[in-house]
C-alpha cells in the first residue's frame, strides 16, 4: 500500500475524476478499488465500513453469507498456510503475503476474483455460462460452489 499511497501523493491537488482516471487507465483498477484509494487518501472515514470478515459478512443476508462462507472454507482447507482478510471492504485471501483471490457480494449477484487476471484466460473454457466481466467472474449469489474452480483460481497464478 506504501507505494499506491506515493502515487496518491503525486496526484494530490488534482480533481476526484482525474485521480479515477489516473488509477484506472494507467493502473488498471476496477472503479471499486479506485474509488476507495482516492477516497481513502482524501481522508474519507467511510472507506473504512467494516471492523473484520465478521462484520462484511453480517451486513449481507443469510444466503450470501452462507455461499461466501463456503467459498472461504475451501480456500482455507486447501491452503493452511494462507489467510483470509478483509482489505477495500472485501475478504481476500492473501498467500505468503500477497492477495491472491477476491469475493464480494452486490445485490444480485457475487464477484468473484484471481488477483492475477491472466488466470480468467487460462479458465475461459471452464468459464463458459458465467458472465465474465474484465477481472472479475460473477456468480449467483446462491452458487453451489465450484471448489475445483476456486482451487484452480488461486493455484494457477504465478508466485514468487
Amino acid at each position: 500500500m506504501e507505494y499506491w499511497f506515493g502515487v496518491m501523493a503525486e496526484l494530490k491537488g488534482q480533481k476526484y475524476p482525474e485521480q479515477m482516471a489516473c488509477l484506472q487507465e494507467n493502473h488498471d483498477f476496477s472503479r471499486a478499488h479506485a474509488n476507495a484509494l482516492v477516497l481513502y487518501s482524501r481522508g474519507s472515514l467511510s472507506a473504512h465500513r467494516f471492523d473484520d470478515i465478521d462484520g462484511y459478512l453480517a451486513s449481507l443476508d443469510q444466503v450470501k453469507q452462507e455461499t461466501i462462507r463456503e467459498i472461504m472454507r475451501v480456500l482455507a482447507a486447501k491452503h493452511r498456510r494462507g489467510e483470509w482478510v478483509l482489505a477495500w471492504n472485501k475478504p481476500l485471501f492473501a498467500l505468503d503475503g500477497a492477495y491472491v483471490f477476491g469475493v464480494s457480494a452486490s445485490s444480485q449477484h457475487l464477484l468473484i476474483a484471481p488477483f492475477d487476471t491472466e488466470v480468467l484466460q487460462q479458465l475461459k473454457s471452464r468459464l463458459v455460462g458465467y458472465k465474465v466481466n474484465k477481472k472479475t467472474v460473477q456468480v449467483p449469489v446462491d452458487w453451489p460452489v465450484d471448489r475445483q474452480l476456486i482451487i484452480d483460481m488461486v493455484d494457477l497464478q504465478p508466485r514468487q
